[in-house]
């Protein structure tokens, strides 16, 4: 750790990897999230209506329950507290600074905007059958040209939008 600026990301780096050989040797599978959502939203939706859940299509193939790839998305959750925590940089932020700057102090446009970006990011990754990072860290891990080809999507699409919600000079 490097004090205020975070966990060294070498080591953030080394530690993922080892995690991504982990999943494959204790599981016998890749890293993946996106999936895990879904299979929450079933298992959620089941409290409510069991027999239509078990008539879709799409919970007969993904069935809603709890696994290991849940359990690695709540590992993720706790993981980014630890970090955040023991780099001294833990605060509880509705509106981030960078946000503040660009759009206001507004907490429901802030809300808004990160329910309809999350909502367009998993119905892509539902119609990928996976989230690009998962594609990209398992596929390279595999030497795939796919997977190497979805990171630089990932990148490059992430450099775009930055780009164009946060305009050229500002962030950090």
């Amino acid at each position: 750790m490097q004090g205020d600026k975070g966990w060294n990301p070498y080591l953030a780096g080394a530690l993922s990897g080892l995690v991504s050989i982990g999943s494959v040797w204790a599981a016998g599978k890749y890293l993946g999230a996106s999936t895990t959502f879904v299979r929450t939203a079933g298992m959620i939706e089941q409290l409510f209506g069991p027999e239509r859940v078990a008539k879709l299509e799409y919970f007969i193939r993904e069935t809603p329950k709890f696994d290991w790839q849940w359990l690695f998305v709540a590992g993720i959750l706790v993981g980014a507290f630890a970090a955040a925590w023991t780099a001294g940089e833990f605060r509880l932020q509705a509106v981030p600074e960078m946000w503040r700057q660009r759009f206001g102090v507004s907490v429901w446009r802030r809300g808004a905007a990160a329910f309809v970006g999350g909502a367009v990011a998993m119905f892509g990754a539902r119609l990928a059958d996976g989230c690009p990072s998962g594609h990209g860290l398992s596929g390279s891990l595999q030497l795939a040209v796919s997977g190497y080809i979805a990171l630089a999507c990932f990148f490059i699409g992430g450099l775009i939008m930055a780009r164009i919600v946060y305009g050229g000079g500002g962030g950090r």
